[in-house]
């Protein structure tokens, strides 16, 4: 365990070094918050309780979307990328020889990053957003604790889905098309757009099932105390069982990739 806090926290202080960058996602998080909350506004002046949410609710969701965006990994990126990119130029075979696990290095690796982004830059484009609008913002401590637990395993659910999709260029050599799908379909179905709740009928029954409700639709519901008692455990548990799956399905896909690794020009 210490290992792998070592690599959460060397991926913590690698982010931390790119101040000008950190300034800038700040800066686009929070002007593209004003601008999504403006469109939430006229949206909900004509539907005040789409979806369920009130206007208050509806504008939280904005501003915390906005401060997961980057630590979530919502558009993509992340560790993806690097470890695509290290298959493809084969050295993969380093990773494997190391006397670690491969999958626990990289969620290591990808925890620390998100933890960084959530603190440099989630927090601010937040605080603005609170101050500039009427949010829903829970009192209760308890909720606050909640809601990190369930962005926790969010993350965590979010690494799976990332993993799974970069182990694919063990067999497409090129796995950007496979990143920019997985990428449009996390903005979908995961709230990025707009709040699952607002989608209809089974449709919107059967997006809120998939596990990338899991990575913002659930976080946020939780912080908007819209799950309590037992439905808060019952969301908690639909996030670490999506979780666990995802894991195992990376670890079964891993174990394939690696009986026989076919590295792009040899």
């Amino acid at each position: 365990m210490r290992l792998y806090a070592a690599v959460a926290a060397g991926g913590f202080r690698r982010y931390a070094t790119y101040r000008t960058a950190t300034a800038a996602g700040v800066f686009t998080n929070t002007v593209f918050g004003f601008i999504v909350a403006s469109t939430y506004i006229a949206l909900w002046n004509e539907r005040p309780h789409l979806g369920g949410y009130d206007r208050a609710q509806a504008l939280t969701f904005v501003w915390v979307s906005q401060a997961l965006l980057a630590s979530a990994s919502l558009l993509g990126g992340g560790f993806q990328e690097e470890l695509q990119d290290r298959i493809r130029s084969g050295d993969i075979a380093v990773d494997l020889y190391r006397p670690v696990d491969l999958q626990a290095w990289w969620l290591a690796s990808d925890l620390g990053r998100a933890a960084f982004q959530l603190l440099g830059r989630g927090v601010v484009p937040l605080a603005v957003g609170a101050l500039a609008f009427e949010l829903a913002l829970p009192a209760d401590p308890v909720t606050w604790l909640s809601f990190l637990l369930s962005v926790l395993l969010g993350l965590v659910v979010g690494f799976a889905l990332r993993y799974l999709v970069a182990l694919c260029s063990f067999w497409l050599l090129d796995g950007a098309g496979a990143g920019m799908l997985s990428a449009l379909l996390c903005m979908f179905f995961s709230g990025t757009l707009l709040p699952l709740n607002v989608f209809p009928g089974a449709f919107g029954e059967v997006a809120r099932t998939l596990p990338w409700a899991a990575m913002l639709q659930v976080p946020v519901d939780v912080l908007l105390e819209r799950h309590r008692g037992t439905g808060l455990a019952a969301a908690l548990a639909f996030q670490a069982v999506w979780a666990a799956v995802l894991l195992a399905a990376g670890r079964l896909l891993q174990s394939a990739a690696t009986r026989k690794v076919v590295v792009q020009g040899g």
